[in-house]
């Protein structure tokens, strides 16, 4: 089963960005359907970005579309998620998650990942 460790994160203020990285150890991520979620306080988790390998392509939550980019480097085993123009209700811990082995399609529900990184805070504010 794949690890992750998360990086990045941090205080910006509203129409900065942030970079969040998570590696991965104990297997090649592009074999696995790789999510990224949030949960701000009092709120329940929402996916953000998902990558699917079997359709080689990325779902953007409605929120977050055209400021927030999902991208990969399998050199260094490693998803990002690029955030621009972030917005006061950006603000949550943010969270790398990927599916099981042979489960290449993203879900919206985290009961579907297995394997997640440790967390990271994003906190958006003036």
């Amino acid at each position: 089963q794949v690890q992750l460790v998360q990086s990045g994160g941090g205080l910006v203020q509203p129409g900065g960005s942030l970079r969040l990285s998570c590696a991965a150890s104990g297997a090649t991520l592009d074999h696995y359907a790789i999510g990224w979620f949030r949960q701000a306080p009092g709120k329940e988790y929402e996916v953000v970005s998902c990558f699917s390998p079997s359709e080689g392509s990325t779902y953007y939550a409605d929120s977050v579309k055209g400021r927030f980019t999902f991208s990969r480097d399998n050199a260094k085993n490693t998803v990002y998620l690029q955030m621009n123009s972030l917005k006061p209700e950006d603000t949550a811990v943010y969270y790398c998650a990927a599916r099981p082995l042979g489960y290449y399609y993203c879900s919206e529900y985290g009961s579907d990942f297995v394997s997640w990184g440790q967390g990271t805070q994003v906190t958006v504010s003036s």
